[in-house]
């Protein structure tokens, strides 16, 4: 790889710190040898494969919200706690939607009394069709009103929509709450997912070799049960997303926990990765100083993604380059071999 051209201006800092214009590239043995070095190695480089952030998506997560209002009687369940399907996490008090039940049964019975008693004058031709008519009506409408209290009184009883875990609980007992309120979220632990966005480059070889490794904050790794690689490319970003399906865990990773996905197949596509502290700034250019054949000199790079105090190198230097860890003691050594040399 050729190094990138340094502009003279952004270096002159590092030129006046060596006390010359040859601070670029000056042999240095005697400073050197006691200067602290490190080899430039590739993203991965061990075998994983060039590696990506994501986040830990569940597939099934469902976010329960109060459907009536009221005031929370019984909080049954917690943040992490496992959970059967239909099993009863909140209670809401029920008084008014029972006491609406209450009238609602009332007004059915009068309904039903009264069209029974319609039907048979109906039969005598007592009454005539349209009185008949509207008491069946009144008596169906008394009916729609009790299912209609009914369930709002059933909206005080939530449940588990299946068996999962809970990730959020918003809500404690003895507080009002109104329709729509968040009260708990519940997710299925055995359908997790992280999904990345890769260039379109390494979609290609992903997609003829979908195979992943991901590693989670913990220091767990593990392989991905299931790859898959979208079909189409973001057209603003020309980025092509990856899901990443998890296997069954346990402990369970949460869904919002960050983890890193590598993919074997774009190993050739990773980026020399070099400390963030062994950068040296000079304006709005980033550099390096790099040793070879005993001697120093100060290369501009282009970089990259940063994540952990590495950033990945775009352009400006290859795998096995060795570097200088701390561009501040570089200079210093700089300096020390001019001083040396007159």
């Amino acid at each position: 790889m050729l190094p990138l051209r340094l502009p003279v201006l952004a270096f002159a800092l590092a030129a006046a710190l060596a006390a010359c214009g040859g601070a670029g590239d000056m042999p240095a043995q005697a400073p050197i040898a006691g200067l602290d070095t490190l080899v430039v190695a590739a993203a991965g480089a061990d075998g994983r494969g060039r590696e990506w952030d994501g986040v830990v998506e569940a597939v099934r997560e469902a976010g329960l919200a109060a459907q009536t209002s009221g005031r929370v009687a019984e909080v049954r369940h917690d943040v992490n706690d496992r959970v059967a399907a239909g099993e009863v996490l909140v209670r809401l008090t029920a008084v008014e939607q029972q006491a609406g039940v209450d009238a609602a049964r009332a007004q059915l019975q009068l309904a039903e009394a009264t069209y029974k008693r319609m039907a048979r004058l109906a039969e005598n031709q007592y009454v005539s069709k349209m009185q008949l008519d509207q008491a069946r009506a009144e008596r169906d409408a008394a009916r729609a009103q009790l299912a209609n209290v009914g369930q709002q009184s059933a909206y005080t009883t939530i449940r588990a929509p299946y068996a999962g875990i809970v990730s959020a609980r918003a809500v404690e007992p003895g507080e009002s709450v109104g329709i729509g309120q968040p009260l708990m979220t519940v997710f299925a632990p055995e359908a997790l997912r992280i999904e990345v966005s890769v260039p379109q480059s390494d979609a290609e070889v992903i997609r003829a070799n979908p195979v992943a490794e991901v590693a989670f904050g913990d220091g767990r790794s593990v392989d991905a049960a299931d790859v898959v690689v979208f079909p189409a490319a973001d057209a603003a970003t020309h980025a092509v997303r990856v899901r990443v399906q998890l296997p069954p865990l346990d402990p369970v990773p949460q869904p919002g926990t960050t983890a890193k996905v590598a993919f074997p197949a774009a190993r050739s596509a990773a980026f020399p990765r070099v400390p963030a502290t062994a950068l040296a700034r000079r304006g709005e250019v980033d550099a390096v100083y790099v040793l070879a054949d005993g001697r120093l000199s100060l290369r501009q790079v282009r970089l990259g993604a940063r994540a952990d105090g590495m950033v990945d190198v775009i352009a400006g230097l290859a795998p096995g380059e060795t570097i200088a860890a701390d561009p501040v003691a570089a200079v210093q050594a700089l300096v020390a071999a001019r001083k040396g040399g007159n």
